[in-house]
C-alpha cells in the first residue's frame, strides 16, 4: 500500500515551486474509468514557469545542484476536490508556524455538520422497522374496534415500496422483505384497510418466497425462525392467501420446533435472557413471571414488537407508556430496538477515531465517554442504559475506549462472559457472533501485565477469528459491512501495540462503508450517527489535506539532509523516507509539524552517526579525541572534526564501553544540529508547565 506520494524534485536553476490544486477523480474511492493507481488521493504539484532563474526557496546551491532520487518523485494524480494550498517549506524548526487544523473551505462546513450531529445524540438515532411498526399497529383499543395507535397504520400505508413490499429500500434481503411485508399485510388485513396494498404485498410474497431458501444463514434476522412462523399462524387465522406449504418454509418450520425445544422455559421466566427480545413469537408464556423481568422503561429488552405483544396479552400500563413514547417520537413508526444510547455513543467514538478525524471533536468525544462511564457497571453494559441483560460486544467496545481515554475500568468484567474456558456474548446464545469476538479481541489488547482474564480472552478470540478466517466465514449475524473481513484481518495482523494510527486510518477509509453499512436486528436497520457519508467525506478530505503537507515536509527533509551532507555518512533516500513515514504515521496532525520533524531529524542524525561509526573503524585514541572534542568552544568546527576524523571504532566497541549514547547526546547538544534538541527541550518544558504548546507562536 502506498501511503506517501512525495514532492517532485527541485533541480539547480529551476524556477521557484508554486503549488496549484488540480481537480479530477478521487483516488481514495476512484470513479469508474479513472486512470491512475488505486490508493491515496494527492494533489498535483506544478512548477510555474517564471522569467527569473533564482534558486528555489530554502534550497542551498549544493543541495539544489543534486537531483532528488527517484524514490522522492511523485505520480501526478488528479483530484476532484480542492485541497489546501500549504505555504512554502520553512528552513528551520523555528520557522514553523501553527497550522490550523481546519484551514480550508472544504473542511470547516463538514466539521460543523459532524459536530452538530454529535451534539444531537440522546437515546440514539435509528431507522424505523416496518415489522415492529406492524406489531404496534396490531394493538387494539380496549373496545377492540380500532387500532390503539392509528399513526402506525398510517405509517404502514405511506411506506410501501414500489414492488409491493415493505423493508429496507436500498438493500434487498429476502429475510427482511418477507417478515416486514407479511407483518404489514397482517396489520392492514386485521383492520380491513387498504385491500389493494394488501394484494400487492401478497403478490410480492408469492413471487419471492423461493428466495428464502437461497439466503445465507448468517444474514438471518434475530429470532426469525420463531417470529416468522408466528406471523404465518396469525395470517392463517385471518384467512390471508399465503403460500403456507411452500417448500422454502419447511426448513423454517423445522428449525422453529428445534429452537423452541432448546429454550429453557424455566430459566427465561426467572432471569433476563435475550429471549425477552423476541417474546412476540413465543407460545405458552407465564406473563405474571415475565413482568418481573420488564425493563425500567416499561419495555421487554427494549423491543417495541415484544412490548406490543406483552401489552396485548397483559394490558400493562408501563408497556403502554413505552409504546406511546416510541410512536410519538418516530411519527407513527417504531424501530426494531430502542433506546440504543450506549451503542451509539461508543460506536460513534470508535468510528471517528479509526477514520483519523477524532481530533476535531475532542469535547464531544469527552462528553460521550463521560456518558458511557456513568452507565458502566461491573457486570458490563448492553446497547441501552439500565439494562438487566449485558453483552460482551458493547462491554468490550466500551472497556477498550474507556481505558484508552483514561477511565478506571476493571477487566474482571469479562469474567461475566466466560464459562468453561470459553467466552460468549449472551447467556444461552446459539451461535457465536464475529463482531462480538472481534471487539473482545480488540479490548484484550489493552491489557496490563497480570490481567489474566484479558490474556485468556485474547487467546480465545484470536483462535476463533483465525479459524473462521481460514474457513472463509468472516460474515457476521449483526452487521452487513463493506469489509468486515478486512477489519478483522487487520486487527489480528496489527494489534494495538503494533498499530500505526495513520496506516489504520488509511486502511479503514477503504473498509468503512458509510451509509451503506447495515445492521441486522429483527429486521435490517441503520444507525445514521454511526454510519454515514459525512464522516467518510470529512475523513477523505482531511487525509488528503494532511497528505499534501506530508509530501512537502518529506521533500524538505531530503533537502535538509542534502544541505547537511548526511549522505556522506550513509543516509540514503530510502532511510529519509522511512524516518519520515514512521514519524508521520504516528504524529500526522498539521499542527504537530515540529514534533513530527524533530522525530524524523533526530532519527536520521542518530542513524548517520551510528552508521558512520560502524563503518569507519578507529582506535581508543581516536575515541578519546572524539569525546574531548565535544567540549571545544567552536561547536561547528569541532563536530565536523569529530565526524571526519574518527574512523576506527566498531558499534560493538562503542556499546561495550558505554560511550555510544553519551557521545550521541553530547554531539546533538553541542553540534550544528544542537538547536533541534535544545528547541524541543525548551518547548517540552513549557508544555509540561502549562505555559505553552508545542507549536511555535
Amino acid at each position: 500500500m502506498k501511503l506517501l506520494f512525495l514532492l517532485p524534485p527541485v533541480s539547480a536553476g529551476s524556477p521557484p515551486c508554486s503549488l496549484f490544486l488540480v481537480k479530477g477523480p478521487c483516488r481514495i474511492r476512484g470513479k469508474a474509468g479513472a486512470a491512475g493507481p488505486r490508493g491515496t488521493r494527492v494533489a498535483r504539484w506544478r512548477a510555474q514557469s517564471r522569467t527569473t532563474t533564482t534558486q528555489a526557496d530554502n534550497v542551498s546551491a549544493p543541495a539544489a545542484a543534486k537531483a532528488v532520487p527517484a524514490v522522492f518523485q511523485t505520480t501526478h494524480i488528479e483530484d476532484d476536490t480542492e485541497i489546501i494550498k500549504w505555504p512554502g517549506k520553512p528552513q528551520d524548526l523555528d520557522d514553523y508556524q501553527m497550522i490550523p487544523e481546519a484551514d480550508g473551505t472544504d473542511l470547516q462546513p463538514l466539521i460543523d455538520q459532524v459536530r452538530a450531529m454529535l451534539r444531537s445524540m440522546n437515546d440514539g438515532e435509528i431507522s424505523i422497522s416496518a415489522y415492529d411498526t406492524a406489531w404496534v399497529a396490531l394493538v387494539p383499543k380496549l373496545d377492540g374496534g380500532a387500532p390503539q395507535f392509528p399513526a402506525t397504520v398510517r405509517w404502514i400505508v405511506d411506506n410501501q415500496l414500489p414492488d409491493g413490499s415493505w423493508g429496507d429500500s436500498a438493500l434487498f434481503s429476502a429475510y427482511d422483505r418477507m417478515i416486514n411485508t407479511l407483518a404489514c399485510v397482517v396489520a392492514l388485513t386485521k383492520w380491513s384497510l387498504e385491500p389493494e396494498k394488501c394484494k400487492t404485498g401478497l403478490s410480492f410474497l408469492h413471487e419471492n418466497m423461493w428466495r428464502l431458501a437461497e439466503e445465507e444463514q448468517e444474514s438471518m434476522p434475530i429470532g426469525f425462525e420463531i417470529a416468522f412462523p408466528s406471523l404465518i399462524q396469525i395470517a392463517r387465522n385471518l384467512g390471508i392467501d399465503f403460500p403456507y406449504d411452500h417448500p422454502a418454509l419447511q426448513s423454517i418450520y423445522s428449525n422453529r420446533e428445534i429452537k423452541l425445544k432448546r429454550i429453557p422455559k424455566d430459566m427465561m421466566h426467572r432471569v433476563p435472557t435475550s429471549i425477552l427480545h423476541s417474546l412476540e413469537g413465543m407460545p405458552d408464556l407465564d406473563w405474571a413471571k415475565l413482568l418481573n423481568l420488564q425493563s425500567s422503561d416499561g419495555s421487554f429488552l427494549f423491543s417495541p414488537s415484544a412490548t406490543a405483544y406483552a401489552l396485548m396479552q397483559t394490558g400493562d400500563k408501563k408497556c403502554f407508556e413505552y409504546i406511546d413514547r416510541i410512536v410519538k417520537k418516530f411519527n407513527g413508526g417504531a424501530p426494531n430496538v430502542y433506546p440504543v444510547d450506549l451503542f451509539e455513543h461508543i460506536w460513534v467514538v470508535d468510528r471517528l477515531e479509526r477514520l483519523g478525524i477524532s481530533r476535531y471533536f475532542q469535547r464531544e468525544i469527552k462528553q460521550c465517554m463521560d456518558y458511557v462511564n456513568r452507565h458502566w457497571t461491573e457486570e458490563g453494559i448492553c446497547w441501552a442504559r439500565n439494562s438487566n441483560l449485558k453483552d460482551v460486544d458493547d462491554t468490550a467496545m466500551a472497556f477498550r475506549l474507556l481505558r484508552l481515554h483514561g477511565y478506571n475500568v476493571s477487566p474482571s468484567v469479562f469474567k461475566n462472559f466466560e464459562k468453561d474456558g470459553e467466552f460468549f456474548c449472551f447467556v444461552g446464545q446459539s451461535t457465536q457472533a464475529i463482531t462480538g469476538m472481534y471487539n473482545l479481541n480488540r479490548a484484550s489488547q489493552i491489557g496490563f501485565q497480570g490481567e489474566d482474564i484479558l490474556h485468556r480472552a485474547r487467546i480465545f478470540s484470536y483462535e476463533f477469528l483465525r479459524q473462521r478466517e481460514a474457513q472463509g466465514m468472516l460474515h457476521d449475524k449483526w452487521i452487513i459491512a463493506k469489509d468486515l473481513a478486512g477489519e478483522v484481518q487487520y486487527t489480528l495482523d496489527f494489534p494495538w501495540y503494533a498499530n500505526l494510527p495513520r496506516v489504520e486510518a488509511r486502511t479503514y477509509l477503504d473498509q468503512y462503508g458509510g451509509k451503506d453499512d447495515v445492521w441486522i436486528g429483527k429486521t435490517l436497520y441503520r444507525m445514521p450517527l454511526v454510519n454515514n457519508d459525512v464522516y467518510l467525506k470529512l475523513a477523505r478530505t482531511d487525509f488528503n489535506n494532511c497528505q499534501v503537507l506530508h509530501q512537502l515536509e518529506c521533500h524538505g527533509l531530503q533537502i535538509w539532509c542534502n544541505e547537511n551532507r548526511l549522505e556522506t555518512f550513509g543516509v540514503t533516500p530510502q532511510e529519509v523516507l522511512r524516518a519520515y513515514f514512521l514519524a508521520a504515521s504516528c504524529i500526522f496532525e498539521p499542527s504537530r509539524a515540529v514534533e513530527r520533524l524533530a522525530w524524523a531529524r533526530t532519527s536520521l542524525l542518530a542513524n548517520a552517526i551510528s552508521t558512520h561509526i560502524h563503518t569507519i573503524l578507529s582506535d581508543k585514541k581516536r575515541v578519546e579525541c572524539f569525546v574531548h572534542c565535544l567540549y571545544e568552544e567552536n561547536d561547528q568546527s569541532c563536530t565536523y572534526y569529530v565526524i571526519y576524523k574518527i574512523d576506527r571504532i566498531s558499534r560493538t566497541q562503542m556499546v561495550d564501553s558505554g560511550l555510544l549514547i553519551p557521545i550521541l547526546v553530547m554531539l546533538f547538544l553541542r553540534g550544528p544540529f544542537g538547536n533541534l534538541l535544545t528547541y524541543w527541550h525548551k518547548k517540552h518544558s513549557q508544555f509540561m508547565k502549562g505555559k505553552g504548546s508545542y507549536a511555535v507562536s
